[in-house]
C-alpha cells in the first residue's frame, strides 16, 4: 500500500510539473507549421508505415490535443518512451519548439463549424468488448466516446489506426528493454491486465469509432 501511495504521489507531482510547464510556454501554430519538416515525412503521408518495433501505420496526430502531443514529445526526449527515431527527433527540440508543433497539430485539419461528436461511442461495443473496456475502466480517462479525454494530457483514441494502438498498448507491458517500452506506471498497470489478443480486440474497436484524428498531407505530397 505504501509503495502504491508513493507511486501516486510521484505521478501527481509529475502532472503538476508538466501542467506548470504547459502554462508557462504558449505554442504558436504558425511557428509550428514552419518547424514540422521532421514530422511530415511520417505523419504527413497517408498510410505511411513504421517498421520498428514491428510494422504498423504511424499515428494520426492532426487533431490530437496539444497538451498530449507536448507531453509525448517530452517523454521521448527523456527516454520515458523508448523509440530511437522519435527520441532522436525529440532531442533536437526545445520546449518552445514542442509547444509550437503541438499547437500546430492540434488545429491541423480541424474544420470550423463541424458538429461536435456525440458523447457516446459511434459504435456499440458488444458484450465482449464492453467487458474488456470495463476491466481497466478505459472511458474514465479517455472519455465515454474515446475522443474527449477528461484531461487534455490524455490522448484521443477514437478512429486511431488499430495497428498503432496495439503496438502502443503492448509497449506499456514491456520491461527491461533499452529500445522498446513506455514508462507510464498507470498505463502499464492497465495494459498488463490484458493478453495481447485482448489488446488487439480493444485496438480494433477503438479504431472503428468516429473521431477527430487525421493525417493531413502537405500539398506537395498530394
Amino acid at each position: 500500500m505504501n509503495k502504491l501511495l508513493s507511486i501516486i504521489s510521484a505521478l501527481a507531482v509529475s502532472c503538476v510539473t508538466v501542467t506548470a510547464l504547459a502554462q508557462d510556454i504558449k505554442g504558436d501554430a504558425k511557428a509550428g507549421e514552419s518547424k514540422n519538416a521532421m514530422c511530415i515525412g511520417c505523419h504527413g503521408i497517408q498510410g505511411y508505415q513504421a517498421s520498428f518495433p514491428e510494422v504498423y501505420k504511424v499515428p494520426m496526430i492532426s487533431g490530437q490535443s496539444a497538451k498530449y502531443i507536448m507531453s509525448s514529445l517530452n517523454a521521448y526526449k527523456k527516454g520515458e518512451r523508448k523509440h530511437p527515431s522519435m527520441r532522436g527527433i525529440a532531442e533536437t527540440l526545445n520546449d518552445q519548439d514542442m509547444a509550437d508543433l503541438a499547437a500546430y497539430y492540434s488545429v491541423s485539419g480541424v474544420v470550423a463549424n463541424v458538429a461536435a461528436l456525440p458523447d457516446k461511442p459511434s459504435k456499440e461495443p458488444g458484450e465482449k468488448v464492453q467487458a474488456l473496456l470495463n476491466k481497466a475502466n478505459c472511458s474514465s480517462c479517455h472519455g465515454a466516446n474515446f475522443s474527449k479525454p477528461i484531461d487534455p494530457s490524455y490522448p484521443k483514441l477514437a478512429g486511431q489506426h488499430a495497428d498503432y494502438l496495439l503496438v502502443a498498448l503492448k509497449s506499456y507491458k514491456v520491461e527491461n528493454n533499452a529500445k522498446v517500452g513506455r514508462g507510464n506506471v498507470i498505463m502499464a498497470g492497465m495494459a498488463k491486465q490484458y493478453t495481447n489478443a485482448e489488446l488487439k480486440v480493444l485496438a480494433s474497436y477503438l479504431s472503428s469509432l468516429d473521431g477527430e484524428l487525421k493525417t493531413v498531407q502537405p500539398s506537395r505530397f498530394r
